[in-house]
């Protein structure tokens, strides 16, 4: 994590869950992260199964040019990369995994800036699985809110060990990778020492946890 944001909501976010998989909804006080709250969203799962903004603050919403409460997160991406981003976000509601994306936005008039996605579980019960998230800006340049981002270029995507990260927060590097086609999701898994991964082409994406 690179970004105040990301790394101010993830520590308020670790100490609430005070060593569980993730803190209650109704933990979290908003007046904690005021100063965090444009840029935070929180995501449930609609009838479909698919992931959608229950929430979304204001800036977030300037950056897209839209309001976003209801609208389905996947789609926020190219639609070669959905099926990625919505796999990892089911990880967040079922395995509580922790999801750290960066990635470059395009803007309609061809603009251009970096973004740190981050996406933490919320214990909302089996019926109702929510998680928490902010999309922190690298970069605050003039237009940004006024010309929206339509287009979006994934950088690097990690699965965060919550247990590990606060001692490694400056220094963990990220796996970069390029855009991904739906048909690398089905891609055998591997075991290594570091815990379970995924193979993606020639690069291989750790998932955090526990090992065994």
């Amino acid at each position: 994590m690179n970004q105040n944001g990301s790394i101010t909501l993830f520590h308020y976010w670790n100490r609430l869950r005070d060593g569980r998989p993730a803190p209650k909804r109704s933990e979290i006080e908003p007046a904690d992260i005021k100063s965090l709250l444009a840029d935070t969203f929180i995501l449930e799962k609609d009838t479909r199964g698919e992931a959608v903004f229950r929430l979304a603050g204001t800036r977030l919403c300037a950056t897209y040019g839209r309001e976003l409460k209801g609208f389905s997160f996947p789609s926020l991406w190219r639609e070669k990369d959905q099926r990625l981003v919505s796999k990892l976000i089911h990880g967040v509601f079922d395995q509580k995994s922790v999801v750290l994306i960066t990635y470059e936005g395009f803007s309609r008039n061809g603009r251009t800036n970096k973004f740190e996605l981050l996406v933490l579980p919320l214990d909302g019960g089996i019926e109702n699985p929510r998680c928490l998230g902010a999309i922190t800006a690298a970069e605050k340049p003039f237009w940004l809110g006024a010309d929206p981002i339509t287009d979006v270029l994934i950088d690097s995507i990690r699965v965060v060990d919550p247990e590990k990260e606060p001692l490694f927060l400056a220094n963990r590097p990220a796996i970069n990778v390029p855009s991904l086609v739906p048909s690398e999701l089905d891609a055998p898994e591997t075991i290594s020492a570091l815990g379970r991964a995924r193979r993606i082409r020639h690069l291989v994406v750790f998932d955090g946890g526990r090992e065994e």
